[in-house]
């Protein structure tokens, strides 16, 4: 799975680029604010037509342009693709594969898939469960559509559900089809914990090995799945986790409405790291965190290539200057097959000569 070449014009600062990759390690090097970021960013948003730092299209389009577009040329399982992705300040995105309209945005999960490691993933194990429920639903939904379909569903429910709960006081006519939004939020939930338990459990086990190889030996990563309190076994059916659901839902409506706010379902989920034992958000330095959520990401890359065969394009945005250098070369020692993106300040030691090297000065690659 690689990209071949990929073509920007009106993408945040790229009035127009056009870049061919190397089918291993490609270095996109520059100083801070000249675009390094944007162009990783145009790379993953091929996997599932979404930014992980822009909240609308809107935000990606260049401030004096009214629509910007992404054309990139794929390899993927033996075959070749085209992608177009068209974006608009004011009309709905359009996107294409081999010339081909797509119906929905999911649809590129299978056929082009991402693993993304920025700064901010740095702190994933110290953060709230809300972090790690995003790191979920983003590699969840690349390799599960179902998946993708239920937490689609789910959180159309959860915000009119809320919606309806914060103004049934003014409104109490609202209440009558508070059940009918219970009902669709217990089925779409019950495909995610599902979902969530089988990933968490191969995450766990892949983890555990890249962890143990980072330290050594001298330390023992174990991730656990925390889900509703009815829910004791996550493993089961969707048809049997369902009334599970719809009983915790009972036991939390007055309180619900006395809050004001939906408490029930798996919008409240948490993924639980220990390190030897001992809770990672509370107890880990400052090292045990950065290499717990280092392991989180490589082991996510790994299940992308259990799961297809292939390995996916893993992207490093500016992640190594936040390394200390016995970490830095765990990464580009453990990164080797497949392709890979890098983007920094400067080249790292020793490696002119492996990486295929990109200069990016004002949205501009440069010789």
């Amino acid at each position: 799975m690689r990209i071949n070449a990929i073509e920007l014009e009106g993408f945040r600062n790229y009035e127009g680029l056009r870049a061919e990759f190397s089918p291993s390690v490609n270095l996109i090097c520059g100083e801070n604010a000249q675009g390094k970021t944007n162009l990783l960013e145009s790379i993953g948003f091929l996997s599932g037509a979404k930014s992980h730092r822009a909240r609308s299209d809107r935000e990606l389009v260049s401030f004096d342009q009214s629509e910007g577009s992404i054309k990139a040329s794929l390899e993927s399982r033996d075959r070749d693709f085209f992608v177009e992705a068209y974006l608009s300040r004011t009309g709905r995105r359009k996107l294409f594969v081999n010339h081909v309209k797509l119906k929905s945005a999911g649809e590129l999960a299978g056929v082009f898939r991402t693993v993304l490691f920025c700064p901010e993933d740095l702190s994933l194990i110290k953060e709230g469960a809300g972090e790690r429920r995003q790191f979920l639903g983003q590699a969840v939904c690349q390799l599960r559509p179902k998946y993708a379909e239920a937490l689609s569903q789910y959180n159309r429910l959860l915000e009119h559900k809320n919606r309806i709960l914060r103004d049934c006081k003014e409104k109490p006519d609202l209440l009558y089809v508070l059940g009918e939004f219970n009902d669709g939020m217990a089925r779409a939930g019950a495909v995610i914990i599902h979902y969530r338990a089988y990933f968490i459990q191969k995450l766990a086990r892949a983890a555990e090995e890249i962890q143990k190889d980072f330290s050594g030996g001298r330390e023992e990563l174990t991730l656990s799945y925390q889900t509703v309190k009815t829910v004791e076994n996550p493993f089961l059916s969707p048809a049997k986790l369902y009334p599970l659901l719809l009983e915790h839902q009972q036991s939390h409506a007055r309180a619900e409405l006395e809050s004001r706010s939906c408490l029930s379902g798996p919008h409240k989920d948490d993924l639980i790291a220990e390190i030897a034992g001992r809770s990672a958000r509370q107890f880990a330095s400052q090292g045990q965190t950065r290499t717990a959520a280092l392991s989180l990401k490589l082991a996510e890359r790994e299940l992308h290539k259990e799961d297809t065969g292939q390995w996916p394009v893993l992207l490093l945005d500016d992640v190594l200057s936040e390394l200390d250098a016995r970490r830095q070369d765990f990464v580009l020692r453990r990164i080797t097959g497949g392709q890979v993106f890098i983007t920094s300040c400067e080249i790292p030691p020793g490696e002119e000569e492996t990486m295929k090297i990109f200069h990016v000065q004002g949205g501009k690659l440069m010789d």
